[in-house]
């Protein structure tokens, strides 16, 4: 009983202690998951299947509609009706000049389905990108700012000692301290946005966000963007030219329902029930076949309607509508994306300046541990101090390139997204990214 009581303590104790392991995702499974979790892309491939059935039934009316029934009951005098034990009835449409322009309208408005279909995929491969980017350099971000708060922390025992031994005075060593503080809350904001990062690409990917963690080599190098690629207009604004074609094959078909016919064809069996009193009102043997076939066309011609032209007058204003808005957006993605040129371009600089003044302070960090080893003569002796600061400054020069960085591949993600290259580029980034994921349906 002792040994039990023992092995139960050890295995509580250890469980106790345990710590949840990290959960690493490469960069292209955190895409490939997000495809497939996302609401948005189900609620949008609902879309394409609710398109595809609009389309169906717009061609599905010139296919007979068959139906079975029955009008058993009982007659009282002359027959008028004629009651049956069952019947068979068929109806569709043979002729309407409207209708073709109804199924034009349908087949764009699965066009605008399928491009916004594409789009949110796009928008989801986008979120899914920047936010892994965003999680792994808060990541690094983090264990920089840990060293530089570390280092932070060492110039103030190195100022305190200095002030005890009277070197230094009571304004330097506050003033270390307001650096440490300032360090200290600029780790806490980086935990924090990594913590919400997390979070969002939990949700993205379906997994638990408690341990989340990116793996660096897998984010796939960035491609030179081809600026021939600038001429091809984003899923977004060619789903809005094809919703605004789709209403004007609506109102098209709306305009010409009048002044034309329409024909549609009836046919009909019936078993007449032969229990009746036929009998008593017709000649006897004149009535011996039960049997009734009907066939028919039916043909409208409309001429004067008030209503179909009002509606006419609305459908179109509607599809103008509809295309005076996607010029609009067409213009403000054209002006969007000159405006991501641009900025590309600052950032690259940016973060080429960031880079060059990290390297100088590595340099910088190189020559005052040299000045400390031998001297600097001819000069004011190099002290530990100005080492602390040398160090806090290379932390400081490396989280604002890590930053630019950053702002250069959330940009450069965005842009391909808006020439259409992003998904090639996902596609060709690695062979574990599953085709079918990213393959629109």
């Amino acid at each position: 009983m002792t040994l039990f009581h023992s092995l139960l303590t050890v295995a509580v104790c250890v469980s106790a202690t345990a710590v949840p392991a990290a959960a690493q995702i490469s960069f292209t499974t955190a895409i490939d998951l997000a495809l497939k979790n996302s609401p948005k892309v189900l609620a949008a491939q609902a879309e394409v299947d609710k398109a595809r059935a609009a389309l169906d039934q717009t061609r599905d009316v010139y296919i007979p509609a068959l139906s079975i029934g029955s009008g058993l009951g009982y007659t009282y005098g002359f027959p008028f009706g004629a009651p049956s034990l069952f019947n068979i009835t068929a109806q569709s449409l043979l002729f309407d000049q409207s209708q073709r322009n109804y199924t034009r309208s349908a087949r764009a408005g699965l066009e605008a389905a399928n491009h916004n279909l594409r789009d949110v995929r796009q928008q989801i491969m986008e979120d899914a990108a920047t936010t892994y980017l965003s999680l792994d350099a808060d990541l690094e971000r983090i264990q920089a700012a840990q060293e530089e708060s570390g280092y932070a922390g060492g110039l103030t025992k190195i100022v305190q000692q200095r002030l005890d031994a009277g070197q230094d005075t009571q304004i330097e060593l506050t003033r270390a301290k307001l650096t440490a503080a300032n360090l200290r809350l600029r780790q806490i904001q980086l935990e924090d946005d990594a913590s919400s990062q997390r979070e969002h690409l939990a949700h993205l990917t379906g997994l638990p966000a408690d341990g989340l963690a990116t793996d660096h080599a897998s984010i796939p190098a960035f491609q030179q963007l081809d600026p021939v690629k600038n001429t091809v207009l984003p899923e977004s604004v060619q789903g809005a030219y094809s919703t605004a074609e789709s209403k004007f094959q609506s109102a098209f078909g709306d305009s010409r329902k009048m002044y034309r016919p329409q024909i549609g064809l009836g046919i009909q069996y019936s078993r007449l029930a032969a229990f009746n009193n036929y009998q008593d009102y017709y000649r006897p043997g004149s009535f011996s076949n039960y049997n009734n076939l009907q066939v028919g066309l039916q043909v409208n011609l409309p001429f004067l309607d008030f209503t179909k032209r009002a509606k006419a007058r609305e459908s179109l204003a509607e599809a103008r509508r509809s295309l005076r808005e996607a010029d609009q957006a067409r213009d403000q993605f054209l002006e969007g994306r000159h405006k991501t040129n641009n900025a590309i371009r600052e950032l690259q600089a940016r973060t080429e300046i960031a880079s060059l003044e990290r390297e100088l302070a590595l340099n910088q960090i190189d020559v005052v541990r040299v000045q400390l080893r031998q001297g600097n003569p001819g000069g004011q002796p190099v002290t530990p101090k100005e080492e602390q600061n040398a160090l806090i400054q290379e932390r400081a020069r490396y989280l604002d390139f890590l930053d630019s960085d950053l702002q250069l591949r959330q940009m450069q993600i965005n842009l391909m997204r808006s020439n259409g290259q992003l998904e090639n580029w996902l596609k060709s980034s690695s062979q574990s990214l599953s085709p079918a994921a990213l393959k629109p349906e």
